[in-house]
Parts: C-alpha cells; sequence; structure tokens
C-alpha cells in the first residue's frame, strides 16, 4: 500500500518544475528585453526569502490537505508566533532558545485543537480551523495595535539576513524541514497512514489505522510549521507584528502553493517536494513582477489563473486514471 500511495507524489513533481523553468526562462527573457535583469543576487536572494516564509507554512499544509484535512488558521499562528518569539526574547540574545520553544508549543497547541475539533467534535476542518484562526484574530486585535517586542539581535542576523554563500539561511531551513517532512511521509508508518486517511478514511480505519491520531498530529505539525514561519518573520522584522501573517495572505497562498504542486486537495495524493516547487513558482512569479513593477491587481489576477489551471490540469488526469 504504501508504494503504490507514494507513487502520484512522484509523477506530480516534475510537472510543477517544467512550470517553475519555464517560468523563470520566459521571465527572464522578458526583463531582459525591458532593459532589466532577473538573476542578479539581490533578486535572487529576494526570491529565496520569499520562498523561504512561505515554503515553510505550506510544507505543514502539505500534510493536513494529504490527509484529507485543511488549515486556515496557519497566518493567525504565524502572527501570534512573531509576537510570543519577540515578546519572550525582547532584544536578549540568551532568551532565543526560551523563545522558540515557547513559539513550538503555542503553535502545537493550536494545532491540537484544531485536530480535536476535526476528530473528536467532528467538525469540518474548514469551519473549525477558520473558528480557531478567528478566535486568534480577535486576540490580536483586541491587545495589539501595532509591533511589540524585540526580536533577539543574533538570530536577526542568523536567521533572518545570513547567508550561506548567495543562499539564505532561511531557505536552508526549508530544506532541512522539507527533508524531515519528505522522510517522515516516505519512511515512517505516520507517512503512510495519513495517505491511507487521506485516500480512503474508512478503508484506512479498517485496516488498523488510527484515524483520528494521525490527523491529530498532521495538525500540530502543521502549526508548528507556521510557528517556525512567525519565528522567522520575527527574525526579519526585528519585531512581533500582529497581522504579518494575513497580510502576507499565508493561508490561501500555502494552499495555492500545495496544489500547484500536485497535492490533491482531497487528500491521498502528493508530497511535499511537488509543494517546494510551486512555492519557488509563486516566488519566481513575485520576482519576475516586481522587476517589471506590474500592477499588483494584475498580479494576483495572473495567480488566481495558474491556480486554476493547475486544478484543473490535476482533475482532469485524475479522471483519466479513473477511467
Amino acid at each position: 500500500m504504501s508504494a503504490l500511495s507514494l507513487l502520484p507524489a512522484r509523477r506530480s513533481v516534475p510537472g510543477v518544475f517544467v512550470a517553475l523553468t519555464l517560468t523563470l526562462a520566459i521571465g527572464w527573457l522578458v526583463v531582459l528585453l525591458d532593459g532589466g535583469q532577473l538573476f542578479n543576487q539581490s533578486t535572487t536572494v529576494s526570491l529565496l526569502h520569499v520562498a523561504a516564509g512561505l515554503g515553510l507554512v505550506a510544507v505543514g499544509q502539505t500534510l493536513v490537505i494529504l490527509g484529507g484535512s485543511l488549515d486556515l488558521s496557519v497566518a493567525y499562528v504565524i502572527s501570534l508566533s512573531t509576537l510570543v518569539a519577540a515578546e519572550t526574547m525582547n532584544g536578549s540574545d540568551g532568551a532565543v532558545l526560551p523563545a522558540i520553544g515557547l513559539v513550538l508549543v503555542v503553535s502545537a497547541g493550536v494545532g491540537l485543537l484544531n485536530g480535536l475539533l476535526v476528530t473528536r467534535f467532528r467538525v469540518n476542518a474548514f469551519i473549525a480551523t477558520l473558528g480557531v484562526g478567528l478566535l486568534l484574530k480577535g486576540y490580536l486585535d483586541n491587545g495589539y495595535d501595532g509591533p511589540a517586542g524585540t526580536t533577539a539581535p543574533s538570530l536577526v542576523q542568523a536567521l533572518g539576513y545570513q547567508r550561506v554563500g548567495p543562499v539564505p539561511v532561511s531557505f536552508l531551513l526549508l530544506i532541512a524541514v522539507t527533508a524531515a517532512a519528505w522522510f517522515a511521509l516516505s519512511r515512517t508508518r505516520f507517512g503512510h497512514h495519513l495517505v491511507a486517511v487521506g485516500g480512503d478514511p474508512e478503508v484506512a480505519r479498517l485496516s488498523g489505522v488510527r484515524n483520528d491520531r494521525v490527523l491529530v498530529t498532521a495538525h500540530v505539525l502543521c502549526s508548528m510549521c507556521a510557528g517556525l514561519a512567525g519565528i522567522y518573520l520575527a527574525s526579519r522584522l526585528g519585531s512581533g507584528a500582529p497581522r504579518v501573517g494575513t497580510e502576507g495572505l499565508y493561508d490561501l497562498e500555502s494552499i495555492a502553493a500545495v496544489v500547484i504542486g500536485g497535492t490533491a486537495l482531497a487528500g491521498g495524493r502528493g508530497g511535499v517536494i511537488g509543494t517546494v516547487g510551486g512555492v519557488v513558482l509563486l516566488a519566481s512569479i513575485d520576482a519576475i513582477f516586481n522587476q517589471l513593477e506590474v500592477d499588483a491587481f494584475f498580479k494576483q489576477v495572473i495567480r488566481g489563473v495558474i491556480i486554476i489551471a493547475a486544478v484543473a490540469v490535476y482533475a482532469r488526469r485524475a479522471m483519466r486514471k479513473a477511467a
């Protein structure tokens, strides 16, 4: 069962990377004709920074979507995490590890709540995670008018701006998280069970899989990934920001990256490698449009067209396989 479950994820990977290659090639040519340069160091570093923040969230989102669920609270978890991190550090390098630990505990608690609402109380994942997100939004709006706390200088330097050659440390963190998620999905019982639950919950249950435990774990991991993204954004901003998650549209953007990467919204098919490809594709489109100084509204229209096209392509493939 595990080998068959992982096969669609492997087939979905080349498509998004072909699209990414074409996008970069066409974008480079268009920017060059416009008198600019797409692949200079500053543009590349900026692209990878954008991909790192979105990618951390999208990897976690992949896990819950693979299990047939969804998480719309991630944007608020990100905002809350920046505040928890910055206020705990309060500019002290010695408080970095306690701050990171507290962020992970708080975000895991939000994920646990999401998972229990979906599994124990049988609340639709869309409604459950949206409701939890709105609870967090109420707390953030009532408690904060603007930035709060100060991120430790060592974290700002190490995670926010440090690079290894041309590659930001934050992108290396994304690679590490992606590798861990890939290993969990392809080499552990949890990963096989998660794909089975997303493919057919009843068959998985009859096969001895503890569906509820698997989904709760996926939600906890998803929220913890959002917490990591919050820590990263706190290191970039230098403080906590109560609206950075929602203003960045990390909830919808992460779902879009997952879908573009080939993971089925219904669950049971996909993988994190394709998701990272979808993240880099979205970040590349941003970089190209920024170089061309394209109107923000038109940029969102193009994003919408790409997402719809991706869903249509994967749905057509699924119909062909079913036939």
